[in-house]
């Protein structure tokens, strides 16, 4: 069972632009921006909170993800997460809907990534903000924010889809967090 280890941060643009420029200085290099089309569902199991199945649609791949929350208290959370490449997004979304689950909600994201050492560190741009993950073990997480002087960032534990029905909209019973100019065609 592979358990996902992250700490995710709020960033200002000028925090991004001195936490992009730390990174330059390691000589780290940034992978091409993704642009990400999340679409969460909902229903049976999911309904009763703790999990999350999601498809994720990046950069013309696609992605099914199942995502089990550990319980704590810690700004480093620890999940259950499952995933494997798609074929075909529309024919999963498909089969998903057939199976009863329903369309929760949608947001959308721009990553750029770093491998720093034995850990990712992820810029996240989403309609509602900058974030930044680091996703290692507890230690490694400590080391790479020390390198990036981002210990003193105030953690975010809230999950990007509950912050996006916190600060999306709802249109026909979905939330959505989507750019005003969207590279991702709208899904039903």
């Amino acid at each position: 069972m592979p358990i996902e280890i992250e700490k995710k941060y709020r960033l200002t643009k000028q925090q991004r632009q001195a936490i992009e420029k730390k990174l330059r200085e390691l000589d780290v290099l940034p992978s091409e921006v993704e642009f990400e089309e999340n679409t969460v569902y909902r229903g049976g199991r999911l309904d009763l909170g703790g999990s999350a199945l999601r498809l994720r649609r990046v950069n013309g791949r696609a992605i099914l993800t199942f995502k089990q929350r550990f319980p704590g208290k810690s700004a480093i959370k620890r999940q259950q997460e499952e995933e494997t490449t798609v074929a075909n997004a529309d024919a999963a979304h498909e089969i998903i809907s057939a199976l009863g689950f329903r369309v929760g909600l949608v947001y959308e994201k721009r990553r750029v990534r770093w491998d720093v050492g034995k850990a990712i560190v992820v810029i996240d741009e989403l309609p509602f903000g900058l974030f930044m993950e680091i996703e290692a073990s507890e230690r490694e997480i400590r080391r790479v924010e020390k390198l990036l002087a981002a210990e003193t960032l105030p953690p975010v534990t809230e999950t990007y889809p509950s912050l996006t029905i916190k600060l999306g909209k709802q249109r026909k019973g979905i939330f959505e967090a989507r750019f005003k100019s969207g590279r991702a065609t709208r899904r039903k």
